[in-house]
């Protein structure tokens, strides 16, 4: 892969640090992910694990998840009757 030497000011180097310190990412990968997300692309085969997943399996808003969450509430009580 090739290679790019960058010059930045101490800053931006002390955020990145914490970045990747606070993600358990190394340097480079925070580096390549923040120029990935603001050149508006993305490198190839290199997604997280869960927008891999949402993207085939699909997500709720959350209007989507209260409703449903009320929706099966009625199936979480327990018909005291029923375990005598």
């Amino acid at each position: 892969m090739p290679q790019i030497t960058l010059r930045i000011d101490p800053e931006i180097e002390q955020k990145i640090r914490e970045l990747a310190k606070g993600s358990g990412k190394s340097l480079n990968r925070v580096v390549q992910e923040i120029i990935s997300q603001h050149a508006s692309f993305r490198t190839k085969g290199k997604g997280s694990a869960a927008r891999s997943l949402k993207k085939l399996a699909g997500g709720w808003t959350e209007k989507e998840a209260s409703e449903f969450m009320a929706a099966i509430k009625p199936c979480e009580q327990i018909d005291e009757d029923m375990w005598k």
